[in-house]
């Protein structure tokens, strides 16, 4: 399985620590070149390998951590998205819901990437906490995910773990995903709710 984060801001990069910290190789990139993306990613950790978005675009699961309406632009990237999964961390937090057309945020960037599997998480904690370490005593970060589509949530749940998080399924886009996102200028009642599972 491999993986790439497209967006390089400060959520960008707290997912890159996520990675670096288990040893694991993601790609990171952004509107920036990669020779610009280089010394961010080698501050990081050895494992960040700074990328061209029609690189990244290569990877199995894609995170997806870009201003919300950018996710367009990345998913014109490609013309066929099958067999990948994009894990949305973006938040629409100012748009209107009329804008949305009354849908889930994820349901909007889930349409633009057509036939791929598009699961929400890491997107309800700020950068400055998804960049700490997830366990602690014990203790694992909660992670909410949110997917209309099955097959994906058991391999994300697994890289959820694999990266030292509790994964937490709240259902479809519709309900569950509604929890987990900004309505207009609202926030939805799990944003920034930093929980803690026990560990098996």
């Amino acid at each position: 399985m491999t993986y790439a984060i497209i967006g390089a801001g400060a959520v960008g990069q707290a997912l890159a620590k996520m990675f670096a910290r288990k040893g694991i190789e993601v790609a990171i990139a952004s509107t920036r070149a990669p020779k610009a993306l280089a010394p961010l990613a080698t501050a990081i950790g050895t494992t960040v390998i700074p990328s061209s978005v029609n690189e990244a675009i290569k990877a199995d699961i894609i995170l997806l951590a870009v201003p919300f309406w950018a996710h367009g632009e990345v998913a014109n990237t490609a013309k066929d998205w099958r067999g990948k999964i994009i894990i949305d961390v973006t938040n629409a937090y100012g748009v209107s819901p009329s804008d949305l057309g009354s849908l889930p945020s994820s349901a909007v960037v889930a349409k633009a990437f057509g036939a791929a599997a598009l699961v929400k998480a890491f997107n309800h904690l700020p950068a400055g906490v998804l960049a700490q370490e997830p366990s602690i005593d014990g203790w694992r970060r909660v992670v909410f995910l949110s997917s209309d589509k099955d097959s994906a949530l058991p391999v994300v749940s697994a890289l959820v773990e694999q990266l030292g998080y509790a994964p937490v399924n709240l259902g479809g886009l519709a309900e569950g995903g509604l929890l987990i996102q900004a309505r207009g200028n609202t926030w939805a009642p799990l944003i920034s709710k930093d929980l803690f599972k026990r560990q098996a």
